[in-house]
């Protein structure tokens, strides 16, 4: 039984700017803790024990704040032939709701450090705290804030304001699946990658379904991390960009989303959620000191003691903000 230190309220005024958020408080102690139990069923890579243990959990969780859960059960091959069972699991807050935003983030861990400073650790599976426990730490806060009545007035404030709004969290298997890097002519196979989302885009959970947009996170809890704008997110749906990156900056937060680069094209699943049918972007963290993915990506390092509880505050706090504010 885990009890936070977390007040219920809602985000007090901006400093220097006066403006008041719609959105509750993020939980960052309640968010951290949400990775630290993912991390301790052990890695969740493909065909394992700890991989199904947690997917139940994180189905439990989402279901314990008042979600629909819907799964999505499928098997695939990893580069090498070799078949995995997969589990996408879908949160749906107000089902029924025609008008929907995807908040999305991948829940498998990679199979292989394979980018560890030390080459006897690249075949060792990795804890996976950053690199998709992040994402699902960030969501699950958000859900249980969803369904938190932050007024003692009914079953859910948001609800409440957004009777026509569904928010649908999504966690993506076998994202982190792709071609390890020791595998030097098979490292460029890009479809080896986001196995989950790219079933999902031909199998979605719910016939004809649509939504206004999503967002994909992934990576958002190390420290000396900065969200830069993704190329591909640019191109093809630069307005729910400049959706998010306005939250932040309206809310204090623009310090880790910047304006002042564009990121890189990057393989993730929003790319899979827009051959869907869905304009999606991609909040992917960058290192703010060496640039590329963060220092502990697929190295034995991405585990709960890097987790940095204020990048997690930043986008869950922004997020909070993109979706209370929706009509």
């Amino acid at each position: 039984m885990l009890v936070w230190g977390c007040k219920n309220t809602p985000q007090p005024v901006v400093e220097n700017t006066g403006y008041v958020s719609p959105a509750p408080a993020f939980c960052t102690d309640s968010a951290y803790q949400y990775v630290a139990d993912q991390c301790a069923f052990g890695p969740r890579v493909m065909n394992s024990a700890a991989h199904d243990s947690c997917g139940e959990y994180i189905a439990r969780k989402f279901s314990s704040f008042g979600a629909t859960i819907y799964d999505q059960y499928a098997t695939s091959k990893l580069y090498d032939g070799t078949p995995i069972r997969m589990r996408n699991i879908i949160a749906a807050f107000n089902p029924e709701a025609t008008e929907r935003i995807i908040i999305s983030g991948h829940w498998d861990s990679r199979p292989w450090a394979d980018h560890d400073d030390d080459e006897a650790n690249h075949h060792t599976p990795i804890d996976g705290a950053n690199d998709g426990g992040s994402s699902v730490g960030v969501m699950l806060e958000m859900a249980r804030l969803l369904q938190k009545d932050l007024q003692e007035k009914g079953d859910s404030a948001f609800l409440a304001l957004h009777p026509t709004l569904g928010i649908d969290f999504i966690c993506w298997d076998a994202e982190d699946a792709g071609t390890p890097s020791f595998e030097r002519d098979k490292e460029n196979h890009e479809d080896t990658w986001c196995l989950g989302s790219q079933y999902w885009a031909g199998n979605p959970h719910v016939e004809g379904y649509r939504a206004r947009y999503g967002v994909n996170l992934d990576m958002v809890g190390n420290s000396n991390t900065i969200f830069y704008r993704e190329l591909i997110s640019q191109r093809y749906a630069s307005a729910v960009v400049d959706k998010v990156w306005a939250a932040a900056h309206r809310i204090g937060y623009g310090k880790f989303f910047s304006y002042d680069d564009e990121g890189g094209g990057v393989t993730d699943d929003h790319i899979q959620v827009m051959r869907g049918g869905v304009p999606c972007i991609d909040v992917i963290g960058t290192d703010i000191n060496g640039g590329g993915f963060p220092a502990t990506w697929h190295t034995m390092n991405d585990n709960i003691g890097n987790i940095d509880k204020e990048t997690l505050k930043a986008v869950g706090q922004t997020m909070l903000e993109v979706i209370w504010g929706e009509e």
